[in-house]
């Protein structure tokens, strides 16, 4: 017997390994790989935030958790202004290293593990079923949360807007959400990491008031700074709401080591103060968006939700890797949907995070 427990038995295949071969087919296309499989940020840093990061460089001291006053001001201010939160102070905030540490590790954390459900979407990223395997949770698909049985269920994951399809749950969709897992004991945590890249539809947050009725009970929002501000690298993230829940994960977190880089609370700081490089963004990935989506559905392809975030969610009416092997040999590479879930067997996620030179070369290639 092996002194190492196999934990990674209880997980998945790591998805992004299967699509290898196909990327070398892509690779061997004339004029280069266009990758639009994987939703990386390709534009610079703004020069704002990486100014804030060379200052705080000098940083020889250990960060904390909960992170600076001037960080914790930061997303809590945020939260006001920009998701209608109401009434929010330091004890509703909290750093973390990532937004994919977050979800696989939250299980776990909350100390759920054997007899416990977590709840996802059946279409969904991968993570939120790797964290429930983690901690010997039982994970649980949903097309509707409150047709769940509640019995034995800790946790309950949203996604709007959605990785992969972009669909975005109207706000009393969310209100109606919120108010069944009050009734039945349910902690929502609510992943909004796109929430500012709307762009047929208007995303709103679990915390705005008209969702959950002025209270945060039972609710955290979890957002990311690596979509909106290019940050991908940074790992700069955080949850908000309430402040239960929070003051639990932040004692554990202590203990845990799990601790935000002052120069990245410094770059946050910045980040989260400045609307005018969002716009910018938002811009480059709306032109992106809009060369991609007409060149797709000019090819034949059909674009089902994606009205928001930063993917297109695309078919052909035929099995996802058929796609796939079809638009490698163009030397485009994809997502295949069911990295997503059963339920995304016959689609394809598009993302519009390459540079404009990549998609331009993509458009012809489609128009060939």
């Amino acid at each position: 017997m092996s002194a190492v427990p196999s934990v990674s038995s209880r997980l998945p295949v790591f998805p992004w390994d299967k699509l290898e071969p196909y990327k070398k087919t892509a690779l061997a296309h004339p004029d280069g790989l266009v990758d639009l499989s994987v939703g990386t940020p390709v534009d610079p840093v703004p020069e704002l935030i990486q100014q804030a990061l060379v200052a705080a460089a000098d940083s020889p001291g250990y960060p904390t958790v909960w992170g600076t006053p001037a960080l914790r001001d930061a997303i809590s201010g945020w939260c006001e202004r920009r998701l209608g939160a109401v009434g929010f102070g330091h004890g509703n905030v909290l750093p973390v290293v990532g937004s994919k540490e977050l979800v696989a590790w939250l299980p776990t954390q909350l100390g759920l593990g054997a007899g416990d459900k977590v709840a996802y979407p059946r279409l969904a990223y991968p993570t939120y079923e790797v964290g429930a395997r983690l901690c010997g949770a039982e994970p649980v698909v949903y097309d509707d949360p409150t047709e769940l049985d509640p019995e034995g269920l800790r946790l309950l994951w949203l996604n709007s807007p959605s990785n992969p399809t972009g669909k975005v749950l109207p706000k009393d969709e969310l209100t109606r959400i919120v108010a069944w897992a009050r009734e039945h004991g349910v902690l929502v945590f609510s992943d909004e990491c796109y929430l500012e890249l709307g762009w047929e539809a208007d995303p709103v947050s679990v915390l705005h008031p008209d969702v959950c009725g002025g209270s945060y009970e039972g609710i955290v929002a979890v957002h990311s700074l690596s979509k909106r501000s290019n940050l991908a690298g940074y790992r700069a993230a955080f949850v908000a709401g309430d402040a239960a829940v929070l003051g639990e994960l932040l004692q554990i977190r202590k203990h845990g080591g799990m601790m935000t880089p002052a120069p990245v609370q410094a770059a946050t700081v910045a980040a989260l103060g400045d609307d005018a490089h969002v716009a910018e963004q938002r811009e480059r990935y709306a032109a992106r968006r809009s060369a991609l989506r007409a060149a797709l559905e000019a090819h034949g392809f059909r674009i089902e939700h994606s009205e928001a975030s930063l993917y297109l969610w695309a078919t052909r009416d035929e099995p996802c890797w058929d796609t796939v092997a079809y638009l490698a040999d163009l030397g485009i590479l994809v997502a295949p949907g069911d990295f997503y879930g059963t339920a995304g067997e016959r689609f394809v996620r598009v993302a519009f995070t390459a540079t404009d030179e990549r998609v331009a070369a993509a458009v012809k290639r489609l128009g060939a």
